[in-house]
């Protein structure tokens, strides 16, 4: 079995959701006692978002490249960022290790392309929605359609994300306005809508709507342990 690296922290809430479901698609892969191979950098947050506030993603790149650094000589055989919205900075992380990274946005984009999905809804942080490193992957390197929340529901669903999910806060109004933003998109066409950040699967599960969900902490862990089992 491969060692999966794991970069996150970004917020802890989301890499407890990738440990759990990494750890249990090792065991139903392989049965028994088996557990996955790990190895785990988290970052603090707190330094990461203050340096995002401030538009200083060059720093931020420095930090988590350092910390990528640091799971390759803990013998990682390749490497998960464990939030979307910091994929603004790979290029930075791969530039730095010789391992691979694997891209949460090609992951979830090889899902949708498997099950015929050619419009989507993305939902994530403010600088996920908004800015091109993520939708644009999607976009130019996969042919898919994406669409993104109206600038008042991203400031909205950005406000959860960062006041509420980040903190483990979960509540039903939130989930409410979540849902009315989710259905707003399914109107404009989305055939089924990207939960962006790791944290929104928190809040929003396949049993709260109809429009399909595709979260991208389950895709991405799901695609580390295909990886680190396979023979």
């Amino acid at each position: 079995m491969k060692t999966i690296g794991l970069l996150g922290g970004m917020s802890w809430e989301s890499i407890a959701s990738y440990y759990r479901v990494i750890n249990e698609g090792v065991r139903q892969a392989l049965g028994g006692l088996h557990s996955a191979k790990l190895c785990l950098y988290s970052v603090d947050f707190d330094a990461i978002e203050t340096l995002q506030q401030q538009g200083r993603w060059d720093d931020a790149g420095v930090i988590l490249a350092r910390a990528a650094q640091s799971v390759e000589a803990g013998g990682a055989d390749f490497l998960l960022l464990c939030t979307n919205t910091m994929h603004k900075v790979a290029p930075a992380i791969e530039a730095a290790i010789s391992i691979p990274l694997l891209h949460i946005a090609d992951a979830t984009a090889e899902q949708l392309v498997n099950d015929s999905v050619s419009k989507v809804g993305l939902f994530g942080t403010q600088f996920t929605m908004a800015q091109d490193f993520y939708k644009g992957r999607l976009i130019n390197r996969y042919g898919i359609d994406v669409l993104v929340p109206h600038d008042q529901e991203q400031a909205s669903a950005h406000n959860i994300i960062y006041s509420e999910l980040c903190l483990g806060r979960v509540t039903d109004e939130s989930r409410q306005q979540y849902l009315a933003m989710i259905d707003r998109l399914a109107e404009r066409g989305a055939e089924a809508i990207i939960l962006g950040c790791t944290e929104i699967g928190l809040l929003v599960q396949s049993q709260h709507t109809s429009v399909p969900l595709y979260d991208t902490t389950a895709i991405h862990a799901a695609r580390a342990v295909s990886l680190a089992v396979a023979m």
